[in-house]
């Protein structure tokens, strides 16, 4: 018996021996691992550059416009590699804000007042040691606008600064109304259909440096208030040139498609109550004309929308203010040209519906406008998880 146990105990010491080093080495050495392995890889590669891997789709309004964008702004014909290890928009969303860098930027920060008595904010990087632009007067200046809630300390608009800085450019912020820490001086926020403060800025910019060429890039609901800015002003605008970042063309299926409930669950409940704080710190400068406890029960974007900007701005219904706010109809008359960037994956803007206002038919051909489709890296994807 005493042999006998301690054969057993051997032979179950050689096995653990055998099948931890066959667990361990085994599997993954072997051949059939090594299959496994090179199957499921070989696989996905295929996968990712037959159906994720493409060349942006791009929808002009003019010949030469086109022509420009292909010479001097290449990668808009490439064919565009997402993130092989996370291509999916909201996956890329929500990891966005724990892998993304912050840049240093040195702001300059400068109160303006508006015609109602209120004010705004904006944060100016003025590059003066920029080698390709010494003269100040005549140093081109981008105006960026965040998304939704955002401010200038946003990541995409600290790498947009960052860029602009490399290529010897000025940066200015449009901060809208009480999201950066300046005091509301009247009951008035801001949303993406009313232009009025947009106005304000660019005026006030374009008089500081009426020499220097003049741009502007807005991300997601930033893009948008461009975008119907353009619409409004036509041709008449000092702004050379625009750029926007994941727009929402249709604000009614941007809100259906947030309404999804997984889409719901991760981004729209998460925003609405961004807006809820961002409105909650100026209470009382609201509570006369708008029942704040009922914004503050408010589930959804659209719920929130409907109980106060849709009211704070005059609007009679939730639609109206959806149909005013949606870019998509005011294609027709923006009079500079104007560069376009949407995923197609993009769940606050529809596929459907970026080619659906690429396709309108009241688009001019001599209308400088680009709508190009693609899908954006962390870094683009905007709004979007915490300023959308």
């Amino acid at each position: 018996m005493q042999r006998l146990a301690m054969d057993l105990r051997m032979l179950s010491r050689e096995l653990s021996l055998y099948l931890e080093h066959q667990v361990r080495v085994g599997f993954f050495g072997s051949g059939v691992g090594l299959s496994l392995i090179l199957g499921f890889s070989v696989a996905y590669a295929c996968y990712y550059l037959s159906s994720i891997a493409k060349k942006p789709q791009l929808v002009t309004g003019g010949e030469s416009f086109s022509r420009f964008l292909q010479n001097h702004c290449p990668v808009v014909t490439e064919t565009y590699y997402p993130t092989v290890w996370c291509w999916e928009s909201r996956g890329q969303t929500l990891l966005r804000p724990f892998i993304t860098s912050k840049p240093s930027v040195q702001y300059r920060n400068e109160l303006i007042k508006t015609a109602d008595g209120g004010q705004i904010s904006l944060d100016w990087f003025d590059n003066c040691n920029s080698k390709c632009y010494m003269d100040t007067t005549t140093r081109p200046t981008v105006l960026l606008l965040p998304g939704l809630t955002g401010t200038s300390k946003e990541s995409y608009i600290l790498h947009m600064i960052h860029l602009s800085e490399e290529l010897g450019y000025r940066c200015v912020v449009f901060n809208n109304r009480g999201v950066a820490g300046e005091n509301l001086l009247t009951p008035r926020t801001y949303c993406c259909a009313n232009t009025e403060d947009l106005e304000t800025v660019i005026h006030h910019v374009h008089r500081l440096y009426p020499s220097a060429p003049f741009l502007a890039a807005g991300v997601s609901m930033g893009g948008m208030l461009l975008l119907n800015y353009l619409g409004k002003i036509g041709p008449k605008t000092p702004l050379k040139a625009a750029a926007t970042f994941s727009v929402g063309w249709n604000t009614f299926a941007c809100s259906e498609s947030l309404e999804k409930p997984l889409n719901w669950l991760l981004f729209n409940y998460y925003l609405t109550t961004c807006l809820q704080s961002s409105v909650n710190k100026h209470r009382h400068m609201f509570v006369k004309q708008i029942d704040m406890d009922h914004v503050m029960k408010a589930k959804s974007i659209r719920e929130f929308d409907k109980r106060f900007t849709s009211v704070m701005f005059g609007y009679q219904t939730i639609d109206d203010y959806y149909t005013d706010a949606s870019p998509n109809r005011r294609l027709k008359s923006v009079g500079i040209p104007v560069l376009c960037l949407n995923s197609v994956d993009d769940v606050f803007s529809p596929s459907h519906v970026v080619f659906m206002s690429s396709m309108e038919p009241n688009v001019e051909p001599n209308m400088g406008f680009e709508l190009t489709t693609l899908r954006p890296e962390p870094e683009l994807r905007s709004r979007v998880m915490l300023s959308r």
